[in-house]
């Protein structure tokens, strides 16, 4: 029996818990820093996710057979480079590999450089130049920030002067901070928007269904990007063919870093455009992502741990999937992704169902009540054999969750509705 180490407080981390504490060979889970809604599933550790030598410590200390990594900023920091020089066994990419998430440019130059399937696009570091070529381009434009901005660095502005302020905002006004001082311009790919995720060791890479994030924070895709306001899966729209073409863009990246030293070992995430001319691939994350993993993993059959262990030792384990629809819904506090209050009493998760699938990604506990703590705080979400099914059981027990500052998007799914 084996002890596991999860680094991370959110929802990702607490699905990972989750599944992990399902595992026959692990006999104790712990999170770091964890949370009090992972208290069923996992031993909080008090120790910050960005607090690399303590967590090494830790780990050697309490004999951890797996450490899985669930934010990109403790693997671009070396967390990896760092658990690997001390003998220990992790699942997460190196800081030289998890730079496909760090920087935007790296990925698009990456992408170029192995003819893999992405979006046209130019790089600046100059304000005036990247100024002097959004006024050459036609709307919509897309403008992201090169390092990471917790999902918020990327802006489709519909308009010039949309793209205009965007860009003051990012390289004039630091709005996120140094990730900004750089950007990335890109023509926008017009298309069916979709998740595909492996876990990869190398040229290894062992896929996961697909699903489909809504990014926008309204109904019908309006307003600014988020992390991600709800997702769900299968996604009808997106055929067969296309899944083998994208399949082919993840091991092509897969070899694609190996060759540049910098081989991938963790969960590759890549952010699909279904185009007219095919699966362009818009951005690479270096992790498992979020909210995709508080359904994906609900919906895996296998051992987790096994078969990341697996994967570790060079082999390829087939993994095995409930055959069923899942839609999950993110409860957000009002005014996300923006300013927000927190601290916010929760009442009705005693009223849920017990098969209701919950997982806490920004909420805190005082006085016996949950309460907001982050601008995504809640992950609903249910299994049945459609999609409709599982939509109206989800909203149905969404609705049972009382707080004054919540809201949430009511149409999670629709589009592999309509298809």
């Amino acid at each position: 029996m084996h002890k596991i180490l999860i680094i991370g407080r959110g929802g990702r981390e607490h699905a990972l818990a989750w599944k992990m504490a399902q595992s026959s060979q692990v006999a104790a889970v712990y999170a770091a820093p964890g949370s009090h809604g992972m208290e069923g599933v996992a031993t909080r550790v008090p120790i910050d996710e960005k607090d690399i030598d303590a967590l090494a410590a830790f780990a050697k200390r309490e004999n951890i057979a797996l450490t899985i990594v669930g934010p990109e900023v403790p693997l671009m920091n070396g967390i990896a480079d760092r658990f690997l020089a001390e003998g220990l066994v992790v699942f997460g990419p190196k800081a030289n590999a998890a730079i496909i998430e760090g920087s935007k440019a790296f990925f698009n130059e990456l992408m170029e450089k192995y003819d893999i399937p992405t979006a046209k696009h130019k790089i600046f570091d100059n304000y005036a130049a990247a100024m002097a070529y959004i006024e050459t381009l036609n709307p919509p434009i897309v403008i992201k920030a090169d390092g990471l901005a917790a999902g918020k660095g990327v802006i489709i502005a519909q308009t010039l002067n949309d793209a205009r302020q965007a860009l003051t905002e990012m390289m004039q006004d630091a709005k996120f901070g140094q990730s900004g001082a750089t950007v990335v311009i890109q023509e926008y790919l017009a298309g069916e928007e979709f998740s595909y995720i492996a876990m990869v060791h190398g040229e290894n890479v062992c896929a996961m269904p697909i699903s489909q994030d809504h990014k926008r924070v309204y109904d019908g895709d309006k307003g600014p990007n988020t992390g991600g306001m709800g997702v769900y899966t299968p996604v009808p729209q997106i055929d067969e063919g296309i899944q083998a073409a994208t399949h082919n863009i993840l091991q092509n990246t897969a070899r694609a870093m190996a060759k540049e030293g910098r081989m991938f070992t963790g969960f590759l995430y890549g952010g699909i455009m279904a185009t007219i001319d095919g699966p362009k691939v818009f951005e690479f994350n270096a992790r498992l992502g979020d909210p995709e993993a508080e359904i994906l993993l609900p919906l895996l059959k296998s051992d987790l741990f096994e078969a990341i262990m697996s994967l570790l030792r060079g082999e390829e384990p087939t993994l095995e999937w409930q055959d069923e629809a899942i839609v999950g819904v993110m409860l957000c506090a009002k005014g996300y992704p923006e300013k927000y209050v927190m601290g916010i009493p929760i009442h009705g998760l005693d009223s849920l169902q017990q098969d209701t699938i919950v997982f806490h990604c920004g909420t805190g506990y005082e006085n016996g009540c949950y309460t907001t703590n982050g601008g995504r705080v809640l992950f609903i979400a249910r299994r049945a054999q459609t999609l409709a099914k599982a939509q109206a059981d989800v909203y149905a027990e969404v609705k049972k969750i009382k707080c004054d500052n919540l809201f949430y998007r009511t149409d999670i799914a629709y589009k592999g509705l309509r298809a």
